[in-house]
């Protein structure tokens, strides 16, 4: 069984969400995706880190004590290749467009993929 330490110190997925308290001040919200309900704020990120550090040694020692399995964090490697099923009437409509196009069906769908949840090369970086 792991520490306390030895668990804030894996690769937890850690989630910041801009906020807005009742009078009108800006902060931000840092959960951990993999920890129900570990959640801290701050007035920079910084702030909500630290004390998220703070959040989580709480809940990990609380999950301890209660005898409770601790989530492992989420394998965050992505290879690049994924296998889609789709009709296939949609696969010849995607064929037919990416034909239109002058380019392959892979790269029309990911960039039509990339439309979809906005993504950007620079977000890479």
């Amino acid at each position: 069984m792991r520490t306390i330490e030895e668990y804030l110190e894996l690769p937890y997925r850690v989630v910041l969400t801009h906020d807005t308290d009742e009078d009108g001040r800006g902060g931000l919200v840092a959960e951990v995706e993999e920890l129900p309900g570990c959640i801290s704020q701050g007035s920079n990120a910084s702030e909500a880190f630290e004390n998220l550090r703070d959040a989580m040694a709480g809940w990990l020692s609380v999950a301890l004590g209660d005898g409770l399995t601790i989530p492992e964090p989420r394998d965050t490697s992505h290879s690049g290749k994924f296998l889609v099923r789709l009709p296939a009437s949609l696969h010849a409509q995607l064929a037919r467009a990416a034909e239109q196009e002058h380019v392959s069906l892979n790269q029309f769908t990911a960039n039509a993929l990339s439309a979809a949840v906005g993504w950007r090369q620079r977000d890479l970086a």
